[in-house]
């Protein structure tokens, strides 16, 4: 009996320990940069298509860069499909397909991606 009693007890210390600071699941990214390439390498999906520094089926996250910086133009303008394409037009019917994701994704997580893809220039 005193074997059941102290099992219960020692059960029930263990489960009491310390909850995480943040809910399973949650995004724990600190810095925009960081939530950006979470973002781009999960929900995003991003990779499938872009990677950092060659062209696959989409430009690359440098020459994505580099090309806005440029321009001065907006990738979350881009993102939330108000902006027209202006790295590669040819791909724009194949990224319009990702829209349904990017529209989904708030200001915060649209400029972090942002933030990531610009943390790429060299």
């Amino acid at each position: 009996m005193k074997q059941i009693a102290f099992i219960f007890i020692l059960a029930l210390f263990v489960s009491c320990k310390k909850q995480s600071a943040e809910p399973f699941g949650k995004a724990t990214a600190n810095t925009p940069i960081t939530l950006g390439k979470e973002l781009f390498e999960t929900k995003g999906n991003c990779v499938a298509c872009h990677l950092k520094d060659q062209k696959v089926i989409g430009p690359s996250i440098q020459d994505i860069a580099k090309t806005y910086q440029a321009q001065n133009a907006s990738i979350v303008g881009f993102l939330k499909d108000d902006a027209k394409p202006i790295v590669d037009p040819s791909q724009y019917e194949v990224m319009k397909t990702n829209f349904a994701i990017t529209k989904m994704m708030s200001d915060e997580e649209l400029q972090a991606i942002e933030a990531y893809i610009y943390s790429n220039l060299k």
